[in-house]
């Protein structure tokens, strides 16, 4: 099916004819489409004067389904064979990605992985409302990330005290500033703050 096909009108000798005619085309069950009669079907007399029924099957707005054939689309043109485990709410989908060499799509510090994230909320938010967020992550990295930037706050928040001095942190996205902010937040006499514009914008620890 293409993933773009969203509607489509067909017709037959019934309502019935048309509409699973229009489900084969699309590929689909009949609880994932709305429909709309455009004509009904008349039998006539003798077979004269008979008209077709006419119907406009629509899919329904599905934030899953079109992640899913999106993600599967990218990750086939590249040659990653991957499942996906996807997890949430209306509001919020979690998508988990498995497979070999996904290591491609992580990149250096993720930023891979951020950008397919990005063009996936795009995707699936096209014209669409409400808002749908979309996490992405891959063999759970971004879990694996966020203890190694948790270790390394507390390890440079114990650099900065014993030096007195302030700590410029290498340039991250935001997601990963939030950790060390949130990481940093409790501890006392420790005053966090970022500098710089995006994509270098980075975290300075800075004692009081």
């Amino acid at each position: 099916m293409d993933s773009m096909m969203e509607s489509i009108e067909r017709s037959g000798k019934t309502v019935d004819d048309a509409v699973n005619d229009a489900l084969k085309q699309l590929g689909v069950s009949r609880d994932q489409v709305e429909v709309q009669v455009l004509q009904e079907g008349k039998s006539g007399f003798l077979g004269i004067g008979s008209t077709p029924a006419k119907v406009l099957v629509t899919l329904r707005i599905d934030p899953e389904r079109i992640a899913r054939e999106f993600l599967k689309e990218i990750l086939d043109a590249i040659g990653i064979d991957a499942t996906f485990e996807i997890t949430g709410t209306e509001k919020q989908l979690s998508i988990m990605i498995y497979g070999k060499d996904i290591g491609i799509l992580i990149g250096k510090r993720g930023q891979t992985l951020d950008s397919l994230q990005y063009l996936v909320n795009l995707v699936v938010n096209k014209g669409k409302a409400p808002y749908v967020n979309i996490l992405l992550d891959a063999e759970n990295y971004r879990d694996k990330r966020r203890e190694t930037l948790e270790i390394l706050a507390h390890n440079l928040v114990k650099k900065a005290r014993a030096t007195r001095k302030k700590i410029v942190l290498e340039p991250m996205s935001p997601y990963e500033r939030r950790i060390i902010h949130a990481t940093l937040q409790p501890e006392r006499g420790i005053d966090t703050y970022s500098e710089g514009d995006e994509p270098y914008r980075y975290v300075v620890i800075n004692p009081k």
